[in-house]
């Protein structure tokens, strides 16, 4: 199964004008403080500064927009733990149209506050897959709602591959573009964007150790799920999906790994040094290199800051967070 027939260097490039009316062209950071401690040029390009504070807002509304005025009656639905959620709520408003979100009972109260703002109208569920999908379909069957599903829709892929695409149209020669990995929506679509844009760049993923389905699955060559992952990332606790694996399979050069403590130990430094505010899942890649888990001297080294929606009454290195 491989997708990339579907999407096409000209689905993203029309991604990209669907979306462009509506979405933020978000800003590419540099820090020579980092730049002199890694021996290496680094872009940062920040969707935390996104619609929504998230990547998501561009497979959402992509999604959404593509979508023939005939589905969108009923309006239309997803389970998410936050960003897709938020994304979504927020681009259905854009075509007056409504949108039903099933989160997990311990979904961050913060994203759920968003949700609620942008219209998004909630059922809750246990937190894990099985009761999201029950949920789901139960909403479908009543509402006769459209299901736009977080990362394993084509149209949501090519529409989050468009900050890549503009991260290569901006920093011209980048050795290699690093993203994080969850379900493989961003992914999937940074790694097409290199494939079409960048074909001499390398991509490699970061993942938490304690949710590395990706990572199994990826050296393994064969579809391993996310089984209790334990993580303070919450937007990577995802497995990959059937449209999002064999791109991934195809494109990705790498899989790394990192531990809790780096994460925050990141996300803190992130906040500090560069005075943005990134949530755990941003600063997965950014772990890999504090761990040194890729060589990179000498290179020009592009990361997407996927999102930066976090509860600022408790945040990991704070005593009650």
């Amino acid at each position: 199964m491989n997708s990339i027939g579907s999407i096409q260097s000209f689905t993203i490039l029309d991604a990209a004008k669907r979306i462009a009316p509506f979405i933020n062209y978000t800003p590419v950071l540099t820090s020579h403080t980092i730049n002199r401690l890694f021996k290496a040029e680094i872009f940062l390009k920040c969707e935390n500064f996104q619609k929504v504070g998230a990547f998501k807002a561009r497979g959402a509304t992509n999604a959404i927009l593509s979508l023939p005025e005939s589905d969108l009656g009923c309006g239309v639905a997803t389970h998410s733990s936050g960003n897709h959620a938020q994304a979504l709520s927020w681009a259905a408003s854009l075509v007056n149209t409504r949108a039903f979100i099933v989160m997990p009972v311990n979904s961050s109260k913060i994203k759920v506050a968003a949700v609620k703002d942008y219209g998004g109208e909630i059922t809750f569920c246990e937190p894990d897959l099985a009761s999201r999908e029950t949920t789901l379909f139960r909403i479908l069957e009543q509402t006769g709602a459209k299901e736009i599903h977080p990362y394993n829709n084509e149209q949501i892929i090519a529409g989050q591959a468009t900050a890549a695409l503009e991260l290569i149209d901006e920093i011209k020669n980048l050795d290699i573009i690093m993203a994080p990995v969850g379900g493989g929506g961003l992914l999937g679509g940074t790694s097409l964007s290199v494939h079409y844009f960048l074909p001499e760049g390398k991509v490699i993923a970061a993942e938490p150790e304690q949710a590395n389905d990706a990572y199994l699955s990826f050296t393994n060559r064969k579809f391993i799920p996310s089984l209790n992952p334990d993580t303070i990332a919450d937007g990577l606790r995802t497995s990959l999906g059937t449209i999002t694996f064999p791109i991934i399979l195809n494109h990705v050069h790498r899989i790394v790994t990192v531990s809790e403590e780096s994460i925050v130990k990141s996300m803190r430094f992130l906040w500090e040094r560069m005075k943005i505010m990134v949530e755990p899942s941003s600063a997965v890649p950014f772990a890999a290199l504090m761990e040194g888990k890729i060589e990179i001297t000498g290179k020009k080294v592009g990361i997407i800051i996927s999102g930066g929606n976090v509860d600022l009454d408790h945040l990991p290195w704070m005593k009650n967070g």
